[in-house]
């Protein structure tokens, strides 16, 4: 898989399908790797007839490691963010927003459809807001706007993001992933033990860096909300989330459908914060059909 440069750093980043065809930019989650876009739904959508491209965002899988911006006080951040003070964070989600555009440059990719899943999800909304002309349209799945006034994630999941690891070793990391992932799964679509597996020592065996996921997480608690930012969204834009969702409440997909009017929103019950493997071609079809109808009105505004 290549390395792409862009805004200071390097990101590895895989393509599915042609060139030649239109584009769609997977952005993932909080200290995911772009290995939980999986495979054979990467694939899918390429078959389609898509550029599908995913990344790993900095700090993350195999990009760059910013280890030298140090280590976020992770606990006193989560008690600022909580009183509304200011949060240490050596980047902002900004930043990551601009990585995501430097990734499009490198592959010289004019616009893209955007996905973007959790953190991703923020992203995606800060690059329709921000760069409106590399955007064709906005897919933001289980995120949020980030205004203060929203319920957080239920008390026993915010001690789980907290917790370390009892062991260091792989089959405890192993353990300690799954139990998180139980913990925020979708009720209504339970994994298999397999595929739980499978998921979490897909990316411990790339890499496992946990100062990265506290350095992205202290980005998202610096970077505020993006209310004001979201009338700037001009993409066709359509939003994903889990009924039953207990780190973003579902609250968040209704404020993000009342900050963008013009949105179709899907509230899926039963599914949790993950995409499990029986939701996934529910997921793949909700994307293809909005690409589509967005690809469609585009083309119509350029002939009128």
């Amino acid at each position: 898989m290549p390395r792409v440069k862009t805004n200071g750093i390097e990101i590895e980043v895989e393509s599915f399908g042609q060139a030649r065809d239109p584009a769609i930019l997977l952005i993932m989650g909080l200290g995911g790797q772009m290995v939980l876009w999986p495979d054979d739904f990467c694939e899918r959508l390429a078959g389609a007839g898509y550029r599908v491209v995913r990344f790993d965002n900095r700090d993350i899988g195999l990009s760059t490691k910013l280890d030298g911006l140090g280590r976020p006080p992770l606990l006193r951040n989560g008690i600022a963010h909580t009183l509304r003070l200011p949060v240490r964070a050596p980047y902002r989600l900004d930043d990551m927003a601009l990585d995501s555009v430097g990734v499009l440059d490198a592959l010289d990719i004019e616009r893209a459809h955007v996905v973007g899943v959790s953190m991703g999800g923020m992203i995606a909304q800060l690059l329709a807001a921000r760069h409106v002309g590399r955007v064709a349209s906005l897919t933001s799945i289980m995120s949020s706007s980030g205004h203060r006034a929203l319920p957080g994630p239920r008390f026993d999941v915010q001690l789980r993001l907290m917790k370390r690891p009892a062991r260091l070793d792989r089959e405890g990391l192993i353990a300690h992933g799954m139990q998180t992932w139980r913990m925020i799964g979708s009720p209504g679509y339970p994994e298999t033990e397999a595929d739980l597996r499978d998921k979490v020592a897909r990316q411990i065996d790339r890499n496992v860096h946990p100062q990265g996921f506290v350095r992205q997480i202290s980005a998202i608690m610096a970077s505020g909300s993006r209310a004001p930012l979201l009338s700037q969204v001009r993409a066709p834009t359509l939003i994903i989330h889990g009924k039953a969702d207990p780190l973003v409440p579902v609250a968040a997909a209704y404020d993000l459908k009342k900050r963008l009017p013009q949105a179709r929103l899907e509230v899926i019950e039963g599914m949790g914060h993950d995409m499990p493997r029986a939701l996934l071609p529910r997921i793949e079809q909700m994307i293809l059909e909005h690409v589509g109808i967005s690809a469609g009105e585009s083309q119509s505004r350029r002939s009128a």
